[in-house]
């Protein structure tokens, strides 16, 4: 009975331990959070750009296509 007593106030220990660890999370400082807001923006701006690019190909690719067939039925 003893060990298992001893087993779970070591059990208790370790959770208490984890509990506290993790609650003292430290909160970032004005630099930081400054920081990950421009993190955040600029990986917003980026998908932007990338849409962006993505239907400008996309409407260069329907013009070639559009140039192309021109060029067929200009040749019959």
């Amino acid at each position: 009975m003893i060990k298992i007593s001893k087993s779970v106030i070591a059990a208790l220990a370790v959770s208490a331990l984890i509990v506290g660890i993790s609650g003292c999370k430290k909160q970032g400082t004005p630099a930081e959070d400054v920081g990950k807001e421009i993190d955040q923006a600029v990986d917003r701006a980026g998908r932007k750009i990338n849409t962006a690019v993505d239907k400008a190909g996309q409407k260069i690719e329907k013009a070639g296509q559009k140039m192309k067939d021109s060029v067929k039925d200009s040749k019959k």
